[in-house]
This record gives structure tokens, sequence and C-alpha cells, in this order.
């Protein structure tokens, strides 16, 4: 039972308080605590007299000779332990260690200004995390921490005080603290760590992307956990709702089995979903596919029954590096997707960053405003050359297999246009090259500016497909930064004038006779999908490990009950009132999954 069948109902009780993180897991087990030291050393800062300054450039060259050591261990450990995987992580960390630029300008730092190791080294990694706090996806600038982790693992190596090796932990335990980096999770003796539990790290973190590929339990974002848990302290780790109980009384934890059998059991009965079809019981047929970042995704794609690729990020290939990728590289990794979900198709989306986030070279302005400056569709039609480059490698790789080519955040007709123009001479180089390529490959835009939704009939007369990015499109339409800690509440997928727009998009997609997914991270939530149902989308695409479970809801619904929903929600006022008909609805079917929403303290508020 997820470990928790071994604490003692009888046992004497200690004050039992209820921490809210985020969940990365789908699982909930109990165990001893064991609280690492993993707090944050601060760089001091020391003006050295100019003889020093030698030794300190060859103290800092050690600490970064240290840290690569320490992380190619790492590194060797997860291949040996077949998580080829999550070891990209790991790899991205080594290509910071030996950016030469990164390195020679710490140097230079150094021996300029007289400054100790720790100062030089914090002043230009501040620089880089300015570069990645203007990066408006969440992902990305989500990806800013593997600077934190390059700094610290250097800091802990130049102070002497090293790092507590998690290899080395004799019984099982669940590690808590304030944050573990790629390596240390990576080293973790998986029989013994059974979870763990951190103050830091999101939905999107290396810590949560590690703790999912390990299959590791975990709950990440505590905030102030390892200020309230001790080492000794018995704790329920609820990966599925973040919870995390300190010293639970009898009562929760009887709770907590009972919860945990109903989980098992739903789990093991997801497996049955996979080879059957996304059909609702009057016939209504929707394509699941998958969202992925890394090639290393694609196992876990097939698993999960995902008919295709409904979204694949490239920007990736353009982070943690000095020169621009190549067209080989682009080509290599494209036809690699496309190979290996063949026959399904991949929707691949151009780059939908700005230049500046990962092109030195490049003399652009600091905007104000990144969010909506010089950015996705906008970039590449202001770089054509470089956009070139990503068309060229798409379309060599649709001789491989169905590719789909996306476009994103675009506002109206003139870009696509544009686009349309660039691929056409595209076209023509490969043409007169003689290397093959699909003639008919289909172009979708990515629906997630306001404006395009208002003209969405005018937009679906020009491409093949549309793709609903409601990450986007919620930020843009409420005028809500869903990373801003105070209006992040506000950021509502029910919210009236999401699912007008949304019904409006749609409608203008079929009367063109084209289709309409979504991508965003609303399509892969079980709470949206009778929504989702009944607004007739054709494709939805989400994380892999999100399919079992909209399937299993999507064949117990008819198009008809989901479109009375629809309509039922589109009465309401609020976002709330809209989510308490859909849990209604959704209780009825599934009571055991859609219970009311767990009840739990806050430390705050206990």
């Amino acid at each position: 039972m997820g470990g928790l069948e071994k604490i003692s109902l009888t046992r004497e009780s200690k004050k039992t308080q209820f921490i809210k993180g985020i969940g990365v897991t789908a699982q909930i087990i109990t165990g001893k605590a064991y609280l690492v030291d993993r707090g944050k050393i601060e760089a001091p800062a020391r003006v050295l007299p100019e003889n020093q300054v030698p030794w300190e450039i060859e103290r800092f060259q050690d600490a970064v000779e240290e840290s690569k050591k320490q992380l190619r261990s790492a590194k060797e450990k997860l291949l040996h332990e077949d998580a080829v995987g999550p070891a990209y992580i790991l790899d991205a960390h080594l290509l910071l260690l030996e950016d030469k630029h990164l390195i020679d300008t710490t140097v230079e730092t150094i021996k300029q200004s007289w400054i100790n190791s720790e100062w030089a080294l914090k002043i230009n990694l501040d620089r880089l995390r300015k570069i990645f706090n203007s990066i408006d996806d969440d992902y990305l600038r989500s990806r800013k921490t593997d600077l934190d982790y390059i700094e610290q693992r250097i800091l802990r190596n130049l102070t002497g005080r090293g790092t507590e090796s998690l290899a080395q932990i004799k019984e099982e335990v669940i590690v808590v603290a304030h944050d573990l980096s790629p390596a240390d999770t990576a080293q973790m003796a998986k029989d013994k760590v059974t979870a763990f539990v951190t103050d830091m790290g999101g939905k999107t973190s290396h810590t949560a992307i590690m703790a999912r590929s390990l299959e590791i339990p975990a709950v990440v974002g505590c905030e102030t956990g390892t200020h309230y848990i001790n080492t000794g302290d018995t704790l329920i780790v609820d990966g599925i709702t973040g919870v995390v109980v300190i010293n639970p009384s009898p009562e929760i934890i009887q709770e907590y089995m009972d919860r945990n059998r109903t989980r098992q059991k739903i789990e093991r009965d997801l497996f049955q979903y996979r080879d059957l079809p996304a059909e609702t019981l009057d016939g209504y047929r929707v394509k699941l596919l998958a969202n992925i970042e890394l090639v290393e995704e694609i196992p876990s794609v097939l698993e999960h029954g995902a008919e295709g690729i409904g979204l694949y990020r490239t920007e990736y290939l353009y982070l943690n590096r000095k020169e621009l990728p190549t067209e080989e590289e682009h080509f290599q990794a494209y036809k690699t997707v496309v190979e290996r979900t063949s026959p399904h198709p991949a929707v691949i989306r151009t780059l939908d960053i700005g230049g500046d986030k990962f092109i030195s070279h490049l003399e652009l302005a600091e905007e104000m405003n990144p969010a909506m400056g010089l950015r996705a569709i906008r970039f590449s039609l202001k770089e054509p050359g470089i956009f070139k480059i990503q068309l060229r490698a798409m379309l060599r790789a649709s001789a491989y297999g169905k590719v789909k080519i996306l476009l994103p955040m675009i506002s109206g007709v003139s870009e696509i246009r544009e686009v349309k123009k660039i691929l056409n001479e595209v076209r023509l180089s490969l043409t007169a090259e003689r290397i093959p390529y699909d003639p008919h490959i289909e172009i979708g835009i990515m629906m997630e500016v306001p404006s395009a939704a208002t003209i969405a009939d005018i937009l679906a007369k020009e491409v093949n497909f549309f793709s609903i990015g409601t990450n986007d499109l919620i930020q843009y339409t409420l005028a809500i930064d869903r990373v801003n800690e105070y209006v992040a509440h506000l950021y509502e997928p029910l919210h009236p004038a999401i699912l007008r727009l949304v019904r409006q998009m749609v409608k203008a997609a079929h009367d063109a006779g084209i289709r309409v997914a979504m991508c965003g991270e609303m399509a892969g939530e079980p709470l949206y999908v009778p929504i989702l149902l009944g607004l007739e989308l054709d494709d939805l695409s989400m994380n892999s490990l999100s399919i079992f479970r909209v399937k299993k809801i999507l064949r117990s619904y008819t198009l008809r009950e989901c479109k009375e929903l629809v309509e039922a929600a589109l009465q309401l006022s609020t976002p709330e009132e809209i989510e308490e008909l859909v849990r209604a609805s959704l209780r009825q079917k599934f009571p055991d999954e859609f219970r009311e929403k767990f009840n739990f303290r806050t430390i705050a508020n206990s």
C-alpha cells in the first residue's frame, strides 16, 4: 500500500501538521524523514592583493574541474541504471561547466577586478539569470535553475563544504531538503530513498523531471518544509495532491490507507485503456496526442498509446550553447522523432522564444515586456536565415514520416502569408538540390493571442489546422502573469471568457473544414475533459502520463451529455460555479476519483 501499512495505528501521537506543495508523481508513500543540509551558500565578496590573483584563478579552475568530475560520476551512475532520459539534465550542467565563455569571463573578472572566485562567478551568473528571467515560456524560464545548481556546486567546492552524498544512506528514508540538484537525485540509493520533499521546485523543474523519470515519489515547492520537519519525523508524502503530513494521527493514516488502496486499483484499471480508441459512448472520436521536448520522452509516448506528437517544442535545441544549431542537428532530431512515432503524425513547432535569449552575438534591444515583444514567429520572420534552417530540416524530415509544421504566436493573416513565402523559397531550394520532402506538408497555427481568436474565421482559410495554446491564451485574455504569486490565483481555465473564445475558434475551424487541437496544460487535466469534449475539439495533446486517465473519462460520456454540460456552464457567471458544475458531473460517474476536495490545514493556519 505504498508503505502506509508500515505505520502503527496505536503509536504515541505527536502534533500533526500539514504542508502544501506541488505533487509531481501520482503516488502516496510514508516513512521516516531524513533532513539534508542543502541550505544555499552565499557568495562572499572580497578584494584581493594583486599577488594572490594567480592563486585565486587556480583555485577557481580546480573547483570547476572537481564539479565536472562529480557530475560525470553521477551521469555514469544513471547510464549504468539505463536511466538515459534524466542523463540529459546532467549533460546540460556539464555543458555550462565546459562553457569557455562563462569560465573565461569569470577568470577575466578575477584578473581585472582583483576579487575572489565566488564573487566573480556570481557577477557573471547574475548576468545570465537576468536573461532567463525575461523568457516568457514557463518551462524555459525554469531552466534558470541550471545556473543555480552550477553556482552552488562550484561554491561548495570552493568553500570546501562539499555535498553530503545521498548514496551513503543505509536505511529507508524520505529525504527532506531545501532543494536537490539533479546530481543529488541521480546519486540517491533508490532502494533506500523512498521519496523526497523539497522547499524549492515546480512541475517543470529539474527536480520534478528527475522524480518522474526515476519513479521516486516526490512533493516539491513546499517553501518552508525544512523549517517544520525534523529527522525521524513520520511523514505521509502525497504526490497526487501535493500534501505532506507530518506525524499523522491514526485517523489520518487510515484515511490515506483507504485512499491509496483506491488509487492503486484505479491505476491498475487504467492500463486497460492503452489500446482502446478515444471515443465517447455515442461514437465521437478524439485523437489523444503527446507533448514532448526531448527525443528521450518518446518511449513514454508509445507506452501510453498516444496517437502521435501533438506538440514537439524545439527550443531545447537552442539552449545551453553559444552557437546556433546547424541544419543537420535540427534534421537528425526531427527525423528521430518522426521515424519513432510513425505512422502517427508529429507536429513540430517552430522556435518559440526570442533571439536574445540564446544568441549572444545578436544585438537586440532590451525589452520592457518580452512576453509581448520580439519572440516566436516575430523573431523568426525578423531572422529569415535562422528560420529557413529550421524549415529546411522540418521539410527534410517529412520524407521519413508525417510531419506538420506549427507556427507560434500568430496574431494576423500577414504573418501566415509571409511564412508561406519563405516556406516556398525553402521548397524550391530543396527541389533544386533533389532533396526529398513531403510536398503536401500541413501548416497549422497556435491560437494563443486574443486577436487570433477574434479573427479565427479569417485565419482558418489560410491554414490546415489550429492548435489552441491555452497557457498563453488564458494569460493574455485575463491579463494574468501566471508566475506572479500575487495574481496567479486569477489564472482560470474555466473562466467564461476562455470557454467562449475556445467555442468561437472551434466553430471557425469546423466551418472551414479543418481540425482543431488543444495543446496547452488544460488539455491533459481530467477535470476539463467533459467541457473540452462538449466544445467538440478534434485533438487533445498532453503529457503522455495523462493519456490513460483522459481516455477513461472520455469513454464514459456521450457527446450529447458534454454539449449539454457546456451549455449549462456558459449560463454561469464565475469560474468557481463552472468548476463545481463539472465536478458534480464527474462525481456522478467517478465517485471514488472526484470526491469533495481533500481538506488540509497549512502550518500558517494551524
